[in-house]
């Protein structure tokens, strides 16, 4: 058996995208994932594996080596850092844009501005390449609502639609970067089992240029 590639894919609306790229690669596993509770999947390949994670864990597997390959938003590998991995390839997959959101008709503070967000350092990056002063308040989940009870002034958050904004009384406002899914790669994993990454990376590159 040739050397066993694991590829890490995040769960949610990027897993929607990734699995028709992963198809057209002739990669398919054998089980739903998004329907089965188990977290690693068996593959037609009987030297690929996949694993479904969080989406923000994709990159912190892929740098320590628990997987080899991975799938993650540009967002999250900014966020983490490079440290450990290989950006390879912009697969062009769950585009959406990173952008401040808040209130329309409700002025901005003058002076420090409260911001809400689970980006917290591109964030930090973006205002302070602005020199505006912020107080940044780290968030997990439903950002939205920080505005509405006065936690801060505005968010850093994805957009896509816009109608979670729109449902909570907020707009999008500046924009900071457009975001998609990059291929991934353990530095060590391209080393050691440089042909059989070679191979499954090369097919995926196809696939993306096939989409």
């Amino acid at each position: 058996m040739s050397d066993l590639i694991t590829i890490a894919l995040a769960k949610g609306r990027i897993l929607k995208d990734t699995l028709p790229l992963l198809n057209q690669a002739g990669i398919e596993p054998y089980d739903d994932l998004e329907k089965s509770r188990k977290l690693i999947f068996k593959t037609n390949h009987e030297n690929i594996n996949l694993v479904l994670i969080r989406s923000a864990d994709v990159p912190t597997y892929v740098q320590y080596g628990a997987a080899d390959i991975g799938v993650a938003g540009k967002d999250v590998l900014l966020e983490h850092g490079g440290e450990g991995l290989y950006e390879w390839v912009d697969l062009k997959i769950a585009p959406c844009k990173l952008m401040t959101a808040g209130f329309a008709d409700k002025p901005l503070p003058s002076g420090r501005l409260k911001v809400a967000t689970k980006y917290t350092e591109i964030t930090r990056q973006y205002f302070l390449q602005q020199g505006r002063q912020v107080e940044l308040i780290k968030l997990y989940g439903s950002m939205e609502l920080a505005p509405i009870v006065g936690l801060a002034d505005m968010i850093v958050d994805l957009v896509d639609t816009g109608n979670t904004l729109k449902a909570n009384g907020l707009v999008p406002k500046e924009f900071i970067m457009d975001i998609s899914s990059r291929l991934i790669i353990n530095r060590a994993s391209l080393k050691m089992k440089n042909q059989a990454i070679k191979q499954v990376v090369e097919k995926i590159e196809q696939a993306v240029e096939a989409a």
